[in-house]
């Protein structure tokens, strides 16, 4: 993910502390029934491909957008399948909360390859052979995976509502 120029401002007033951010993330199947995958530049994990929603831009916009720039590929989405909040903290000691919509996503065309600097490689997996992945990506990638009628986020309780 490149950093928006909004967040660049932000960080020179907060420095490393947590700041709450949307983002999106893509599980691109092909024809094959395999899963794009990148792997991180900044710390060198396969994850799927994500990215920040930037001010006035819709979501499955982004979402398009980053899986081009990130991994030459262009993709239409087809359903969101989970929305999940997961902490992040960047090498340089960034700290970030995502509030993340998951999309599952048709591959249109292009050839997977890694398109800027934010990834160090772009693969094809078949869904049982995938590298490891965190959390976050294992879950995006079984929901998007599951039947389209499910979708995951994790449950409140009557508890959190203050009396």
């Amino acid at each position: 993910m490149t950093v928006p120029e909004y967040v660049t401002r932000l960080r020179k007033a907060v420095g490393h502390e947590l700041l709450w951010l949307p983002s999106v993330s893509a599980v691109v199947v092909n024809d094959a029934g395999e899963l794009l995958l990148g792997q991180r530049a900044d710390d060198g994990r396969w994850s799927v491909i994500s990215g920040f929603v930037e001010p006035d831009e819709q979501p499955a916009q982004t979402l398009v957008r980053e899986v081009y720039e990130e991994a030459g590929v262009r993709v239409a989405p087809v359903r969101v399948s989970s929305v999940l909040a997961h902490p992040h903290t960047y090498p340089n000691g960034d700290q970030c909360q995502f509030l993340n919509i998951g999309f599952r996503c048709r591959y249109v065309d292009g050839v997977a390859r890694v398109n800027d600097d934010e990834s160090v490689a772009v693969e094809w997996f078949p869904p049982d052979e995938l590298p490891p992945l965190d959390e976050h990506a294992r879950i995006t990638i079984a929901q998007a995976l599951a039947p389209a009628d499910t979708g995951t986020w994790f449950a409140a309780d009557a508890s959190a509502v203050p009396s």
